[in-house]
């Protein structure tokens, strides 16, 4: 369900591939819920989600910076928005407050279709245009 396509591909190979580590945790997440297994790896994959948005937007917002991307502000919002997000799915999943993984599964199908296949791939475009690969 979670398989990398090129579609999603924004053209900056190091982003490309920390782009598939997201699809890979959330292809995890599904195969644990399709044998019935999502509640038992929730917890790692909230602690694997909370690293992802640590290093891969800080890596992010430093080449937009660094390449004056017009977008940045708006860019740098939407990852504090999606960070948030993911802090609070993961204190109501361990408050008890949500119980099912389709809720982080879902998100993370939002995330991936929304996020990336339209804001990444404006900035890759950008950076593609200052010769970054």
């Amino acid at each position: 369900m979670f398989e990398w396509n090129s579609i999603y591909s924004i053209g900056v190979a190091q982003y490309d591939d920390q782009h598939k580590r997201l699809f890979a945790i959330a292809q995890k997440l599904y195969e644990a819920m399709s044998s019935g297994q999502g509640r038992a790896v929730l917890n790692d994959i909230f602690d694997e989600l909370v690293e992802y948005t640590r290093t891969h937007f800080a890596s992010e917002e430093a080449l937009m910076v660094r390449y004056g991307y017009p977008d940045y502000a708006i860019h740098r919002q939407q990852h504090e928005e999606l960070t948030q997000q993911v802090l609070e799915l993961r204190e109501k999943y361990r408050s008890g407050q949500i119980a099912l993984s389709i809720t982080v599964m879902n998100f993370l199908k939002d995330w991936l279709r929304n996020h990336i296949y339209d804001s990444d791939k404006r900035y890759g475009q950008f950076l593609n245009t200052k010769g970054v690969r």
